[in-house]
């Protein structure tokens, strides 16, 4: 095998070779009915014109530096162009070289005859390799898993091309499901569609199915959790095809993998202006508070990816911080880091942070964010989420830093949580701030990011994995969702061409009901809900509404240059009182009397409805 790699192209060329005189030969024998004695000296005399010219046109075309083992139509294409140059450029070269219009008694039929004979051994020659490779590479007698793939367009096709060329993955497609009724019994390359996804269930009975291959990039998150759906009643392993997007991206490799949550979401990538945000961010000090946490440090990996002259990472969690400043000392060796243990609360710190490092950008992502845990602390709440959001943004008015980035939440609109409430207050402080600032200060809010540390995902998980039950709150509560990935960058977009004072809202599509999140995770798993693994309502707990809004009632938004991201226009309010406020709300939290804080802080956001217990 070795010596046929290093001669390889010796040898495809002089197979070539030898079934391009074998297919001139066969063409008088075939026009002649095997006597052609009389013809030898014509065989003799235009063979060399023949083998010239063929080669020639042969090499130009590629047919020498295609794989023989990988026949696509564009290759059969190539062969097809390659023979018809040729052998017109054969009969030219009998009619220029000769000086004849043909010899005499030369039957002008074979020039039709040997490019029908030689298009049939070049093409056969590609399809008999792909053969015998494809068998070849099929295990002795390892069993080959049962699959069918739910989608026969170009991803469904894509995976059933990879499983045919690599045997040695063990799959045998059995058919393809496929919702276009007028395709049910038709065979793509020899596989049969088998039906709609209702049809999922049946067919894993009948052919004993032992794996459902997702393969339909394009299709919506209501779409992919719909065929979920369908597939998670089977009890079998189900697998995604990646969206092109990722392949091209290089986010993911051409191959297959579980399902994830995100997968769920359904959604186009997020495309971002690099250069824009590039332009913001390369040679800049850029600080990012809460650079633990899930938000945090996705920023904090995509804000390397742009070069900046210093990246300044602080958090109070010492153990995360830790595998963190490993993870980007590897991925970016070149980049200066500074990783500072130490809470945002601490005025000290703040000082000593910005008149060291002197940064130029602020992304703020430091906050309590568990909702029920922050009802029986408010005084916590406020001393993290305001107080300490507070000194942060007049610490960076201080030092003149160019902008300021505050991650805040969905949760902040008409709030019914203290979490919610404290959001708010944020926006306002950093709003009222820009309004006498050189400083760029804006906020981003956004909706629950699938997958985090706060989110409902991980718990779900570990109550699977624990064989259940998975608690719901309630049956219609929903959410927005949006992966960690996506989130920042438009994170990052948004920051690049604020102007300051912006409430900056990203689009997150549909709400997704928790109990569907709950029961396609549970599919995901490999396990039937409410069979294997049951669901439990529990009830909303302290703080918690029905669905989320990213909007006030007396907001309007309005577009931005990204069809992603939207700014709000909000209320106004008196910047001096707000300040007075917060100075009342600072010593109530001193006293730790948390009903007084819950009523001064009804007064400064108006809006927000506390929980109560009756």
């Amino acid at each position: 095998m070795s010596l046929f790699k290093r001669f390889r192209n010796l040898f495809i060329i002089s197979i070539h070779f030898i079934l391009i005189i074998l297919a001139y030969y066969l063409s008088f024998l075939l026009r002649f009915d095997l006597n052609i004695k009389l013809y030898i000296p014509f065989i003799l005399e235009t063979l060399p014109i023949l083998i010239i010219v063929k080669m020639i046109i042969f090499y130009y075309c590629g047919l020498f530096h295609s794989t023989l083992t990988r026949v696509s139509m564009f290759d059969i294409g190539q062969v097809i162009k390659a023979n018809i140059i040729s052998s017109a450029g054969f009969a030219l070269g009998v009619v220029f070289i000769r000086h004849a219009s043909f010899f005499p008694g030369f039957p002008r039929s074979i020039f039709i005859i040997d490019w029908g004979i030689c298009l049939g051994f070049i093409a056969g020659l590609r399809f008999v390799a792909r053969f015998f490779k494809e068998r070849a590479d099929i295990p002795g007698k390892q069993k080959r898993k049962k699959i069918i793939i739910v989608g026969s367009g170009e991803a469904g096709l894509l995976a059933l091309r990879e499983f045919r060329s690599n045997p040695h993955l063990g799959y045998e497609v059995v058919g393809f499901i496929d919702d276009d009724s007028t395709k049910k019994n038709l065979r793509i390359h020899g596989v049969r569609i088998l039906g709609g996804r209702k049809m999922i269930g049946s067919m894993v009975s009948k052919y004993n199915i032992e794996e459902i291959i997702i393969a339909i990039p394009s299709a919506t998150g209501e779409r992919i959790r719909d065929i979920i759906s369908y597939c998670q009643f089977t009890g079998v392993k189900i697998k995604i095809v990646p969206g092109f997007h990722k392949i091209l991206s290089g986010e993911v490799e051409i191959k297959l993998r579980e399902v994830k949550p995100e997968d769920l979401l359904g959604r186009e990538t997020v495309t971002i202006d690099e250069t824009e945000v590039r332009s913001c961010l390369k040679g800049k000090r850029v600080l990012v508070t809460g650079a633990a946490g899930s938000i945090g440090s996705e920023l904090c990996r995509q804000i390397a990816q742009f070069f900046p002259r210093q990246l300044v990472l602080l958090d109070y969690n010492e153990n995360d911080m830790y595998f963190l400043e490993r993870e980007l000392k590897t991925l970016f060796p070149k980049l200066t880091c500074k990783f500072i243990i130490g809470d945002i609360r601490d005025i000290s710190l703040l000082k000593h942070t910005f008149s060291k490092y002197s940064p130029q950008i602020v992304f703020h992502a430091a906050a309590f964010k568990h909702v029920p845990l922050m009802e029986e602390n408010p005084s916590a709440v406020v001393k993290n989420n305001i107080l300490a959001t507070r000194n942060l943004i007049y610490a960076s008015d201080h030092y003149g830093i160019d902008s300021f980035v505050f991650i805040s939440t969905d949760k902040a609109v008409n709030p019914t949580s203290v979490m919610g409430a404290s959001k708010r207050i944020g926006e306002m402080i950093l709003q009222a701030k820009a309004k006498r600032s050189r400083t760029k200060f804006m906020a981003v809010r956004f909706g629950n990011v699938l997958g985090s540390k706060g989110s409902v995902v991980p718990l779900f998980k570990k109550q699977i994995e624990d064989g259940g039950p998975v608690t719901v709150t309630h049956p219609d509560v929903k959410r927005y969702f949006m992966s960690t990935r996506e989130a920042v960058q438009l994170v990052l977009q948004a920051s690049a061409f604020g102007k300051g004072g912006e409430i900056f809202v990203l689009d997150m599509g549909e709400q997704i009901k928790i109990v569907d999140l709950a029961r396609d995770l549970i599919g995901l798993s490999g396990l039937k809900p409410d069979k294997d693994i049951a669901i439990e309502f529990v009830g909303l707990r302290p703080g918690e509404k029905l669905s989320e809004e990213v909007l006030h009632t007396i907001e309007k938004d309005k577009a931005t240059k990204h069809d992603r991201i939207h700014i709000t226009q909000p209320n106004n309010f008196d910047s001096r009182q707000l300040r007075r406020q917060i100075k009342e709300l600072e010593k109530l939290v001193i006293t730790m009397n948390n009903e007084k804080i819950i009523r001064r802080i009804s007064e400064i956001v108006p809006s927000y409805i506390p929980y109560s217990k009756d």
